[in-house]
C-alpha cells in the first residue's frame, strides 16, 4: 500500500527529490554569490553583537537565509504539483493563468505558499483575474468556483470564505462573489483529496521520503518538535 492513498509513492518521491535538489542548489548559489549583493554592514555588526554570535556563525546564518528565499519560492510549486496528482485534478504547470483545474468538480485554483506571497496591493489583481475566468459566458470556466489558496495561513486559523481583498483604485473591497474564494492549505488539501487530514498526513510521511531520497543522509531527528510547528500553523 502507498503511504498516502491519493498520490503514488513514486510521484511523491520524485517531487521530494526535486525540492531537495533545489534546496541544495540554492545553498550552493548563496555561498558562491555571497557578497555580490550589498551586505548591510550595520545590520551585520548589530546582529553579531546583539545575538552574541561569531562572524563565521553569522555568515552561515546569512547564506542560509538567502537560500531560504529561493527555496520558499519553490515550495508553492511543490504543493501545486502534489495536489495535481489527485484524482480528477490537473496541474496546469508554471506559467499558466491558474495552477490547478478540476473539470469534474468545476473548480480552479491559484496556489501560493504563504498568505503574504502576494502583496496586499496585488490581491485585487488576482481577484479580477479569477473573476474574468469564471464570470464571462464565453469562458470555459463559466460556473466554476475559483480558489486563492494560501497554504500557510496568517494566524494558523483554517478558513474557506469569499475572497474580497481591498481594491485601492476604487477605495473599497472587491465585490463579494461566493464563487471566488480564499482558503488555507489544510482545508484545500481536504477539499481536493477527500481526506480531512491530507496535509497533516503528507507532513508526517515527508521525513521518511527525505531519508529515502538522500540515501539515509538526512535523518529528521526532531519530528515531534517540527510537528509542533505544523500544529501551530493549522489549528
Amino acid at each position: 500500500m502507498p503511504y498516502l492513498n491519493w498520490i503514488s509513492d513514486s510521484d511523491l518521491k520524485n517531487e521530494v527529490m526535486q525540492l531537495l535538489l533545489i534546496a541544495k542548489g540554492a545553498k550552493k548559489a548563496a555561498v558562491k554569490n555571497f557578497g555580490k549583493n550589498v551586505i548591510d554592514p550595520f545590520a551585520a555588526l548589530f546582529e553579531m553583537s546583539g545575538f552574541e554570535i561569531e562572524y563565521d556563525t553569522w555568515i552561515k546564518s546569512e547564506t542560509t537565509r538567502q537560500a531560504q528565499k529561493t527555496l520558499q519560492n519553490h515550495i508553492g510549486d511543490f504543493h501545486q504539483n502534489i495536489l495535481g496528482f489527485s484524482k480528477g485534478w490537473t496541474n496546469m504547470k508554471v506559467g499558466n493563468v491558474i495552477d490547478l483545474v478540476s473539470e469534474e468538480n468545476k473548480t480552479i485554483a491559484e496556489v501560493k505558499n504563504k498568505y503574504n506571497t502576494i502583496s496586499g496591493g496585488k490581491l485585487s489583481d488576482l481577484y479580477y483575474s479569477l473573476d474574468k475566468l469564471i464570470s464571462p459566458k464565453t469562458s470555459i470556466y463559466k460556473g466554476f468556483t475559483a480558489f486563492y489558496v494560501a497554504v500557510i495561513p496568517k494566524n494558523g486559523i483554517r478558513f474557506n470564505k469569499p475572497f474580497t481583498p481591498s481594491d485601492k483604485d476604487k477605495g473599497a473591497k472587491c465585490p463579494l462573489n461566493e464563487n471566488i474564494r480564499e482558503i488555507d492549505g489544510a482545508s484545500f488539501y481536504s477539499l481536493v483529496t477527500g481526506s480531512e487530514t491530507a496535509l497533516e498526513d503528507l507532513f508526517d510521511v515527508l521525513p521518511e521520503f527525505i531519508k529515502d531520497c538522500s540515501g539515509g543522509k538526512y535523518l529528521i531527528k526532531d519530528k515531534q518538535k517540527l510537528k509542533e510547528f505544523f500544529n501551530l500553523a493549522y489549528r
